[in-house]
């Protein structure tokens, strides 16, 4: 396989990151500016994929020894969210983002996530440097976010080449998993940024308390700002699945989802997923997993032609077509098991 390699400095990244940025901001864009900068962060993106390959490897060896049921998957950062992080953090340099390769091992328990983070903190067998940790199951976020998060910086004697780029890998319970695949769809569909905690407070304070409902079942610590009363926590929930429809509104969204193509490769490994919400077509293109280029060339092409909050598309990388729906439920439009989980908290 050939594995796309830096093409540019990282001052250069930088700057594409602020024509990115200034592309939204602005009413007239320079379009010949624009597809350069697009050039350059599309191979910037890319060039993360050798160390997250390497990563993904190292990942599914320990979620296979924690929890054989385990789903691992891995992905390059939408431009959509690039483009939106560098927003929210005005100062920020795309070069430093920390989570343009990311990895994620999703397993039953959250005492699967901690034999899998306990596995990476002996370090056995990792020359790699743990940049940063964040425990969001100790510590959630006050959108109700949670979860175990490791960022690396590769390092290799042999592939000095990718040395410094950064891949972050995530640990979640599926209950955890199945909250952020929610919201994630939720978001899509009300076109608000919930993931990033902003849009109407209502759904807002919904993800909040869902965030403390879990966490109750899963005995951990409980989402700032919210009831520690389970009395109190079930009154304010049913409250807002009340006034905002949810099981109506989430049942809605995968009613009529036509998948307009399914990969032809029995072996496919990489997948680009092109999910258009105006007119609920799905479309999946599969490749082998010596056909990285091609599928980021295509993943490329799809990006460029997105205009607008009514398609979203991704490069994502699991074991299985099977295994892609439980990954990412939500370009599927699949809140099933959310809304379940919602009905058992509030009966």
């Amino acid at each position: 396989m050939t594995w796309t390699i830096p093409g540019y400095s990282k001052s250069q990244v930088d700057a594409a990151g602020d024509v990115l940025l200034s592309a939204e901001d602005s009413a007239v864009v320079d379009i010949a500016k624009f597809d350069d900068a697009f050039n350059i962060i599309n191979n910037w993106r890319a060039s993360h994929s050798f160390p997250l390959n390497t990563f993904k490897i190292g990942l599914l060896d320990r979620t296979s020894k924690v929890d054989p049921k385990g789903l691992v998957a891995q992905r390059i950062k939408r431009l959509s969210s690039i483009r939106l992080k560098l927003e929210r953090f005005r100062g920020m340099k795309l070069s430093r983002m920390q989570d343009i390769a990311g990895c994620r091992s999703i397993v039953s328990t959250v005492s699967h996530v901690d034999q899998i983070v306990s596995l990476y903190k002996k370090k056995k067998g990792i020359k790699h440097e743990l940049h940063r940790e964040d425990d969001y199951i100790r510590k959630p976020k006050t959108s109700g976010y949670r979860g175990f998060h490791l960022v690396y910086r590769y390092y290799s004697d042999r592939q000095s080449t990718y040395n410094g780029l950064s891949v972050e890998i995530q640990v979640r319970s599926q209950l955890q998993h199945t909250w952020a695949t929610a919201v994630e769809t939720v978001g899509t569909f009300v076109q608000q940024a919930l993931k990033s905690s902003r849009g109407e407070n209502e759904w807002l304070r919904f993800f909040a308390l869902m965030g403390t409902a879990i966490a109750m079942r899963e005995r951990t610590t409980l989402v700032p700002d919210t009831p520690s009363s389970k009395s109190k926590l079930r009154g304010e929930l049913k409250h807002y699945v009340k006034t905002l429809d949810v099981e109506n509104r989430l049942s809605a969204f995968g009613t009529a989802l036509q998948i307009t193509s399914r990969p032809g490769r029995k072996r496919a490994r990489y997948f680009v997923v092109d999910l258009n919400f105006a007119s609920k077509q799905l479309s999946i293109r599969g490749y082998n997993s010596d056909e990285l280029t091609d599928a980021s060339d295509d993943y490329a092409r799809t990006e460029r032609k997105i205009s607008g909050l009514d398609r979203d598309a991704v490069l994502v990388s699991v074991e299985s077509l099977a295994s892609l729906r439980r990954a990412y439920p939500n370009y599927y439009l699949d809140t099933h098991s959310f809304i379940q989980l919602v009905k058992e908290i509030t009966r």
